[in-house]
């Protein structure tokens, strides 16, 4: 009896300390500031797949001139993606259809873009949009910038 009583408490335990560090990590990389909530899917194939598969959500985070892409469901302390603002090319912008739109937040917009070769996809708010494409067009003078 005692035995399985400590083994619950235990496990108790490691549950709130995990949920603990899931917000302490997400706090320290909202901290800077210039943060966003969005869904990225890399590697898409060129005709849009509607089927909501692949979508994996997030947080954006600006840093000079790149964006780092943090995974929600995540211990890590370092970004899964990051994307350089000269490496950026904006192919278009499409809504939610089909499963996508359970697959994603109600409100969010897909932005289709490459990078260095990668066709990737990012879902955002129309808000968080307007400040991506403003960042993007901010490049410093000489940097090439691919906006459609």
């Amino acid at each position: 009896m005692v035995l399985a009583l400590t083994v619950c408490g235990l496990v108790v335990v490691l549950v709130a300390l995990g949920l603990f560090v899931f917000g302490l990590r997400r706090r320290l990389i909202q901290r800077s500031g210039g943060t966003f909530d969005s869904s990225l899917r890399w590697d898409v194939p060129e005709k849009p797949d509607t089927s909501g598969k692949g979508w994996s959500y997030g947080v954006s985070r600006y840093n000079g001139d790149r964006i780092e892409w943090y995974r929600i469901f995540s211990y890590a302390p370092r970004p899964r993606r990051v994307l350089e603002r000269a490496s950026i090319e904006v192919a278009g912008r499409r809504v939610p259809e089909g499963e996508e739109e359970l697959a994603l937040l109600s409100d969010h917009v897909i932005l289709v873009c490459l990078h260095r070769g990668t066709r990737l996809e990012l879902a955002m708010s129309e808000d968080a949009l307007t400040g991506f494409l403003a960042w993007l067009e901010a490049a410093p003078p000489g940097q090439r910038v691919n906006v459609a």
